[in-house]
């Protein structure tokens, strides 16, 4: 049996979390893109708040690259191989580059999978959400700024299938399940 890795891509507010959740529940490891950053902070002594991540990240981008992230992703990921596992799970795969640098190590292996809704409705979702709330400016200005500055629209726009998430979580569920049925996942 071929190895096989999947990745959720998706604009904040379209349901990346719920569709991970669902992948995870069948007990596919997961490899957390965040955990990477933390790491790399750890390892530096700097303190972990979302203002720093998002300093660090850049910091860190210009300092190793923009695929630094997913460097370290196909490290865990090699080891996860070696450990025999055959179905890995990428959580937080955002930027051009680290989609560039992972197609090209795992030529034949990545599978993504884009997790799309109506601008209004992820808005409304991210206003609501209980942890890290967004107004409708702030969700607006966070979609400029992960187009502009992290290279997020790439993935998306190049992801092996789409799953539109605007109604109920029953739909994208049966939307998941046929996908990961196709690819034998």
């Amino acid at each position: 049996m071929n190895t096989k890795i999947i990745a959720i891509v998706g604009m904040s507010g379209s349901g990346k979390s719920e569709a991970i959740r669902f992948i995870k529940e069948r007990g596919v490891p997961d490899i957390y893109f965040g955990g990477m950053l933390y790491r790399e902070m750890d390892n530096r002594g700097e303190e972990k708040t979302p203002e720093n991540q998002q300093v660090y990240r850049r910091k860190l981008r210009d300092e190793l690259g923009n695929d630094f992230i997913a460097q370290l992703a196909a490290r865990d990921t090699e080891n996860l191989i070696a450990a025999g596992q055959k179905r890995i799970l990428y959580d937080g795969l955002y930027t051009w580059s680290e989609f560039r640098y992972l197609k090209s190590q795992f030529p034949g292996t990545l599978t993504v999978i884009a997790i799309v809704a109506p601008r209004k409705l992820r808005y409304a979702r991210l206003t609501k959400r209980p942890e890290r709330p967004f107004t409708k400016e702030q969700a607006f200005q966070r979609d400029i700024s992960e187009i502009e500055e992290i290279e997020k629209g790439g993935p998306i726009a190049m992801a092996d299938y789409y799953v539109l998430n605007d109604s109920t979580l029953e739909s994208m569920h049966i939307q998941l399940k046929k996908i990961l049925t196709e690819i034998d996942f």
